[in-house]
């Protein structure tokens, strides 16, 4: 099962038990991180595609660092000019270890089984 996740303005495919590297959030290591806006579910066959969310569903996850990315070197010259500039840049990124997609579904098989006990 993975879904499709919005942060950042930028859309991350997530799966349950791996890590991903999303734009830097504010929040400490450690912390616990709730992504509402869930734009598609896959489970196997089944999908859930939200319009522009999907209702009721939510991926949780839990904050493993703060880094930055490689550096990326951006070079502009000028031909014939004699112009030439060089310059780095480093992206700061947070590590988010994803612990659990929930679903309607699941939120409702848990629901019966208490009304049942």
């Amino acid at each position: 099962m993975f879904a499709i996740i919005e942060t950042g303005g930028k859309q991350y495919q997530v799966t349950e038990g791996r890590y991903v590297d999303i734009e830097l959030l504010e929040n400490d290591v450690d912390s616990k991180v709730v992504f509402e806006n869930v734009i598609m579910l896959v489970n196997g066959k089944k999908s859930k595609v939200g319009q522009p969310y999907v209702k009721n569903a939510s991926v949780e996850g839990s904050i493993v660092k703060h880094d930055k990315a490689k550096k990326v070197l951006v070079y502009k010259q000028r031909a014939k000019k004699g112009y030439r500039r060089k310059q780095g840049h480093r992206q700061n990124f947070t590590r988010v270890m994803i612990n659990k997609i929930r679903t309607t579904a699941k939120k409702a098989e848990t629901a019966q089984e208490t009304t049942e006990e």
